[in-house]
């Protein structure tokens, strides 16, 4: 039997990324990855200068003026092209661009597509089936909307930055990464996927409403629940977590430190016995009682990975089959084979940048995998085929809108 490669599982589907910075742009990285075509919308610059994306500014400069590594890496697969949504004959031309589109990605403050007269109920009657995703610090109703937002304010106002930290110390910033746009992202792609659905089944088109807060706060796990219940306020618990012990962070012998999580007895039984000590489980062996002697488990488990190398700790846990892991900086992940394994490093040719290495495709299908096949354009790369080719504009029509800063 001939083992034909399947098509990509979003052949077809054409998507129009208006927005800017991460949580939007995001999700179409991701449609993007497996098959969609994704053009990237962006402002031209104004007398030569500027312009563009205001991410492509953002992080490490690279040989090519308009991109960091930071756009190289999150504009993957996407079709550079610039246009003017604040003049008019920019207005008229998104509307040719989404007459023939599957999805439209935005994240301006509410109300601004409708100023442009680009809201939903326009485009609706030139595609009755577009699919929109609108991103927002705070989401489209409320009295918040109007505010603006960036991820570290959704941390902070979704409840995750207030447990981020050592007890009766500043909030530091989860991950010093922008956490919160990433996960509206991917909530903003999963909205889209099933919006698809309901659209190929009906032929009616809908908005997905993301706002970064709200992405944050649905994956605090019981802390609505046990508030609402019991008036628990869940307080930040350092390294580790007061439901379970050891678990929690623990520096080695040779400077570097590991993750070690004992989340039952059972857990930590066999971490017991991988450090060769039977009287820790006679002690502490019910959890209750575990839990109730916390300093003295944690400070036996430190001493026992002090006496090792990280990898010393490591060899014994896996032989004991502990849940333990490196907390690996991105020069431990380098040298990581599992990652090597599972292509998460992925090293891609640019012709003006050269070598640039990325983050892999997420998630991982069987049938139907995503793909990197470039990294983020310059802006404008792609005006003369997507005005030309699509939308049939001719040269001199192109050089027309250049010239009065509409493209």
């Amino acid at each position: 039997m001939t083992n034909k490669k399947s098509p990509a599982a979003l052949n077809g589907v054409r998507v129009i990324d208006i927005a800017t910075f991460i949580a939007g742009p995001y999700a179409g990285s991701i449609l993007g990855e497996f098959g969609a075509e994704v053009i990237k919308v962006e402002q031209p610059p104004k007398d030569g200068q500027g312009g563009g994306d205001p991410w492509r500014r953002y992080g490490t400069k690279t040989a090519r003026e308009d991109s960091t590594l930071a756009w190289l890496t999150e504009a993957r697969n996407k079709q550079s092209i610039t246009l003017n949504l604040r003049e008019g004959e920019g207005q008229e031309l998104l509307k040719k661009l989404v007459a023939d589109a599957d999805v439209l990605i935005e994240n301006f403050r509410p109300g601004t597509l409708e100023r442009w007269g680009l809201g939903p109920d326009v485009l609706w009657a030139i595609n009755p089936g577009l699919v929109i995703l609108r991103v927002t610090g705070y989401g489209q109703t409320g009295p918040y909307k109007d505010r603006p937002g960036f991820a570290r304010i959704g941390h902070a106002v979704g409840g995750l930055t207030y447990l981020s930290g050592k007890p009766g110390e500043i909030p530091v910033t989860p991950g010093s990464t922008s956490l919160g746009d990433y996960m509206t992202g991917m909530y903003g792609a999963i909205g889209i996927m099933m919006a698809l659905r309901h659209r190929d089944a009906t032929g009616e088109g809908q908005v997905i409403d993301a706002a970064l807060y709200e992405s944050v706060f649905r994956v605090l796990d019981e802390l609505a629940p046990a508030y609402a219940a019991q008036g628990t306020v869940r307080e930040p618990e350092g390294t580790g977590t007061l439901n379970a012990c050891p678990h929690g962070h623990f520096p080695c012998g040779d400077g570097k430190f590991l993750s070690i999580a004992c989340t039952t007895s059972k857990m930590f039984e066999r971490l017991t016995q991988g450090m060769g000590r039977p009287d820790l489980w006679d002690a502490y062996g019910d959890q209750a009682e575990r839990l109730k002697h916390r300093d003295t488990v944690i400070e036996e488990v430190t001493n026992w990975c002090l006496s090792m190398t990280r990898e010393q700790v490591m060899e014994k846990c896996i032989e004991a089959e502990v849940p333990a892991g490196p907390i690996n900086s991105i020069a431990d992940i380098f040298e990581d084979p599992h990652f090597r394994a599972r292509d998460q490093l992925v090293t891609i040719d640019d012709a003006e940048v050269g070598e640039v290495t990325i983050p892999g495709v997420v998630p991982k299908l069987s049938k139907t995998p995503g793909t990197i096949r470039s990294l983020g354009q310059g802006l404008g790369q792609s005006n003369a085929e997507i005005y030309g080719k699509l939308l049939g504009l001719s040269e001199t029509q192109l050089a027309d809108l250049k010239a009065k800063g509409i493209i």
